[in-house]
């Protein structure tokens, strides 16, 4: 995915089953978090550290949300144990397509690497924030530098 492109469209449902899209994003800068696997350390960290600084992303004007490859079932009972207020979307089945689309599917594990997309009201990708590796997790500033600039 290269800065100054269009984020690929996306529709994938939240624990409830409602329908998150990428355009129900634009209209204000967001941020889509690409994790492995909710229920692990470093995707607990990350996810924990959204949903404590969640007021300095609204504070730039910008919307988050998760997406895993997990089911529904896995989601609910992740976002429920931790508290979280931002949408996690299921990108269950088929398996990883969105993920696959952002080019932040790992196929060796089959599920995605820590790729973060920020992008701007029009759904326009500003910055790409990863890691090297699965269990490097990313820093939250780096989210609000990001947003910053745009």
């Amino acid at each position: 995915m290269n800065i100054g492109s269009p984020a690929p469209a996306f529709e994938l449902p939240d624990k409830d089953k409602n329908l998150v899209s990428l355009e129900s994003l634009k209209g204000s800068k967001s941020v889509i978090v690409f994790i492995p696997f909710p229920f692990t350390g470093i995707c607990d960290d990350e996810g924990c550290a959204l949903r404590d600084n969640l007021s300095a992303l609204n504070a730039l004007d910008a919307k988050v949300v998760v997406v895993t490859v997990h089911a529904l079932p896995v989601i609910k009972k992740w976002v429920e144990e931790n508290g979280f207020t931002f949408p996690v979307l299921s990108d269950f089945w088929p398996h990883g397509a969105t993920a696959q689309e952002y080019g932040a599917f790992n196929d060796t594990v089959g599920a995605a690497n820590r790729y973060s997309f920020v992008l701007d009201a029009d759904g326009i990708v500003r910055e790409v924030i990863n890691t090297e590796a699965l269990g490097i997790g990313r820093e939250f500033t780096a989210y609000t530098e990001a947003l910053a600039k745009i």
